[in-house]
């Protein structure tokens, strides 16, 4: 029996496959580790991101056999498992926050003009931001960033936390009322 190689398959078919073969399982953290981590690094900062994402995928196989194969894509399990790591570090998270409001905004900007505006742009609503992220309650800001920062759909975060599409979308809709409020019911990001 000839098998294809790990690389060509769905998610699925990697965690069936590392059943017996566990080096396949390999070909998930190839795929999805940066995702992750620059997910985690945005919610708790560089420092612990590393650790969380190898913990996620220790986890991930150590878990693999449980894995439902009619799925698949597995980043939505993914996401859920570093989702509820994450929930262990929660009080980093919101020090990471408080500490936001005090932090000056990076700049990676080209120019000088640019790294101008971009500064005063950032540290306009930086701080209120942050307040509002870590103001919401946990539920909440955790469906907001997996769809903002982790790029999932309402089905995928569904699937990452084990909750229904409703509840999905009542979170994310109380979510993002209570950062409008913030800003004075505005959007940030538009234009006026």
């Amino acid at each position: 029996m000839i098998t294809q190689p790990a690389t060509r398959g769905a998610d699925s078919e990697l965690v069936s496959a590392s059943w017996t073969e566990p080096e396949a399982f390999a070909e998930l953290f190839d795929r999805y580790s940066a995702m992750l981590y620059r997910y985690v690094s945005k919610r708790l900062g560089p420092e612990p991101a590393e650790d969380l994402v190898g913990e996620t995928f220790l986890v991930a196989f150590s878990r693999r056999r449980s894995y439902d194969l009619s799925y698949p894509d597995a980043r939505p399990w993914l996401f859920g498992i570093l989702t509820k790591l994450v929930s262990r570090h929660h009080r980093r998270e919101a020090a990471r926050y408080r500490a936001l409001l005090r932090a000056p905004v990076d700049s990676d900007v080209e120019s000088p003009a640019d790294r101008v505006a971009a500064g005063v742009s950032a540290q306009a609503v930086r701080a209120e931001l942050a307040g509002a992220l870590a103001a919401l309650p946990a539920k909440d800001r955790d469906v907001l960033l997996l769809i903002a920062w982790g790029d999932l759909t309402y089905e995928e975060v569904g699937r990452a936390l084990g909750i229904p599409i409703g509840t999905v979308r009542s979170r994310l809709n109380r979510g993002r009322r209570k950062i409008r409020a913030a800003f004075g019911g505005t959007n940030p990001m538009e234009e006026e």
